[in-house]
Order: C-alpha cells, then sequence, then structure tokens
C-alpha cells in the first residue's frame, strides 16, 4: 500500500452518507492506504472550524462535509478557502439545483434521512448488543437477548443475529461444538426465546472449505469433512429435541452478499 490519505467526514448528523461516499473515491485508488475519521453531530460554527484546523494540520487530508443546517457549510466553505484545505460540500450543490427546479425550500434538519427517533437508537442498541454477545462472548447476554441462536459452526449465526438487530431485536448467539460445555445460563432462558440453526450436510461442507480456502488454509481438514460435520449436524439436533426446540423450517433473509450456509430454523 501507498500513502494514507485521511477523509475527514464532518456532518451536522451521523455522517453515514458521508462516509459511504468517501469509501466509494477510495476504492478507485488502490495504491492509497485510507483512514476515516468521522465527526457527527456538528451543529455549530466553532467546532466545524476546530475540526477544520485539526485537518488542515493533518497530512493528505481531504474533508467531506454533508451539512445541511443553515450556514454551517458556507461557513465550512469559506473557512477551507481561507487555509487551502479540500473541502468538499456534498450537499449545498445538489440541494439548490433541486430548489432551482421545483421553488421549495429544504428544511434544514439535520438527520431527517435516518429518523433520528427512540427507534432508531433502539436499533443501533441491538446491533451493539449482536456483537457484544456473538459467538457465546459473554453468557450473561444469553439471559437479557430477545432470541438465542444456536448451531454448528458456519450455519449463519451472526449475519442472522445482524439481520435481527437491524429489526430492534437484541440477539445472543452460541456456537456448538460436541462435547463442549454449555453456559449454564442457556439453561435459564425461555425455550421460546431459543431457536436452533441446522442445514444440508453437504452445504455445510462446502461452505466450511470455501471458508478455508479464504484464510489461505488446506479446505480438506476434518472441519469440512463429511463424517464431522454429520456428527456436529446430529449433535445439534439430538440437543434440539431434548430441549423441545423442533418445530416449524423456514430460510431467514440474509444480509445481501452473505456467503455462509442458508440455515434452516427450528423453533417452537
Amino acid at each position: 500500500m501507498g500513502e494514507e490519505t485521511n477523509y475527514y467526514i464532518i456532518s451536522d448528523s451521523i455522517g453515514e452518507t458521508g462516509l459511504k461516499l468517501a469509501q466509494a473515491v477510495a476504492a478507485q485508488f488502490s495504491g492509497q492506504s485510507a483512514h476515516y475519521l468521522r465527526f457527527p453531530f456538528v451543529h455549530e460554527q466553532k467546532k466545524l472550524l476546530e475540526t477544520l484546523d485539526a485537518a488542515k494540520a493533518d497530512s493528505r487530508a481531504v474533508v467531506i462535509a454533508t451539512l445541511v443546517t443553515p450556514g454551517l457549510a458556507q461557513a465550512g466553505r469559506t473557512y477551507a478557502k481561507q487555509i487551502a484545505l479540500p473541502f468538499i460540500d456534498v450537499m449545498t450543490p445538489i440541494l439548490k439545483a433541486v430548489v432551482t427546479e421545483t421553488g421549495d425550500q429544504p428544511s434544514g434538519v439535520a438527520g431527517a434521512v435516518h429518523n433520528l427517533d427512540e427507534k432508531y437508537f433502539d436499533r443501533i442498541s441491538a446491533m451493539e448488543f449482536a456483537v457484544m454477545y456473538d459467538d457465546g462472548k459473554d453468557p450473561k447476554g444469553f439471559l437479557e437477548a430477545d432470541i438465542v441462536l444456536l448451531g454448528v459452526s458456519r450455519t449463519s449465526k451472526t449475519p442472522l443475529s445482524l439481520f435481527l438487530a437491524n429489526r430492534n431485536l437484541k440477539v445472543a448467539n452460541l456456537p456448538l461444538v460436541p462435547n463442549a460445555h454449555i453456559p449454564e445460563e442457556i439453561w435459564k432462558v425461555d425455550p421460546k426465546k431459543i431457536v436452533g440453526l441446522t442445514t444440508d450436510a453437504s452445504v455445510l461442507m462446502e461452505f466450511r472449505r470455501q471458508r478455508m480456502i479464504a484464510y489461505g488454509l488446506d479446505p480438506d481438514t476434518a472441519y469440512s469433512a463429511r463424517d464431522q460435520v454429520n456428527e456436529e449436524l446430529q449433535y445439534a439436533d439430538d440437543l434440539y429435541k431434548k430441549n423441545r426446540l423442533h418445530g416449524h423450517q423456514h430460510r431467514p433473509p440474509l444480509h445481501r452478499g452473505n456467503r455462509d450456509a442458508d440455515p434452516r430454523a427450528h423453533g417452537p
């Protein structure tokens, strides 16, 4: 990789639009290393100018601003010009074009597209919960979760956890390994909250092989061997039956581009 370019993303909302744009731009420069610094909820000129000063003091800094608070983008453009700092004001040219065509005036409300209400922050909290309690990192998460996912390795526990978190559900998951200890907290969870994931042995074998290849390792190991896969799936199935987790089967929607197995879920 070449030198690092520092993208300063300044927003009077959460900065998601500016971040996506910076990443799209950086992807065009394969010889550079990109570093993203996000400055959200910038509503005052003083804070904006301080951030621009920090960017100017940095090396190879480019500022991408998505500001809709009245007067803030203009102040940023003016000051950046004075200190010779690259400053890309994303929103203003587009807003002006719409005003010219329609005669309507923008609301000037920051974060309108993200609906920064209680439901939005609940979703962020659920996403953080899913990451914190992924793969049984902390057993206490099972007691606080809305849903607990069980399944052997590569049955889409993590992608499904994040998918459900995006729908404001707190999800914890636990990988199942034959003869491994299962945390006591699992047995204290209401069985109606527990969902067991499974899949076809051939599909699971192939996904495990592809995962090993992605790591640059030998794909033909015990991890992806049919006997091992069958043993793990049978162990999980026996556990589900023992704890009355059998029931209807469905194919949960997963993140676009997910390469994991498409599991079937067992639930009460």
